[in-house]
């Protein structure tokens, strides 16, 4: 996961396991929203810790994804979008919002934090990507199409899932080899490759990556103009 601040405004993109464990060593207790790049469950299985943060705002927490993770989520933690009032421990959490596609590519607001989704093919689902200002966050993807080039061109920061690594014929993630070709159009000045896989190493992947690119790491703190 990862999250976006501002001065007044807070945006945390996704809840995955560790979810607590990074809001607390951050110190972060309270947000305005959540936006959802898809429901794997590396980038979902966080969500109760949402309860928390409702607790403390005493509003309900507004998430952002497209329909079908918000349908899956509605499956997976049905308890979490509907009060139960037979059992007053479990009251609702979440306000949903879909991310229509006709949105993809025009600019959305929350708070003093303006950010595009924009869709991307992650194999066997389409995943949403999120730009914000000169940064564009691309987690989880195999490819993804000129609607949403176009919506990244010219970032100077470019965060991109490259865990398909050296495998040509990978299904759900991108290969280094397709980031380098998708910049070209792209045109980012610096490229996080995000989302490291069992086959890569960190120092080695510093010393293989051209100039330009970097690997993420867990902690990674960026300045962006928002």
């Amino acid at each position: 996961c990862a999250v976006v601040r501002s001065d007044k405004t807070t945006l945390v993109i996704d809840t995955g396991p560790d979810f607590r464990a990074q809001m607390t060593a951050l110190g972060i207790r309270t947000i305005d929203a959540v936006l959802y790049t898809h429901a794997h469950s590396d980038h979902i299985m966080g969500i109760d810790e949402l309860r928390i943060v409702k607790l403390r705002s005493k509003k309900l927490v507004n998430i952002y994804a497209n329909e079908a993770t918000i349908g899956e989520l509605r499956r997976r933690f049905e308890y979490l979008f509907n009060d139960h009032p037979d059992i007053d421990l479990y009251p609702c959490v979440l306000n949903p919002d879909i991310i229509d596609p006709s949105a993809y590519g025009k600019p959305m607001t929350i708070g003093d934090i303006t950010f595009t989704p924009y869709n991307q093919d992650h194999g066997d689902m389409d995943c949403l990507g999120y730009r914000f200002g000169n940064l564009a966050y691309s987690p989880d993807m195999l490819h993804i199409d000129d609607a949403a080039i176009e919506t990244i061109r010219g970032v100077d920061i470019w965060i991109a899932d490259g865990a398909g690594y050296h495998f040509e014929d990978h299904k759900t993630h991108a290969p280094l080899s397709r980031i380098y070709k998708l910049n070209e159009r792209i045109k980012a000045k610096k490229i996080y490759v995000c989302g490291l896989s069992k086959f890569m190493d960190y120092k080695a992947l510093c010393g293989e990556l051209p100039p330009g690119f970097e690997p993420a790491y867990d902690g990674l703190r960026i300045e962006a103009s928002l």
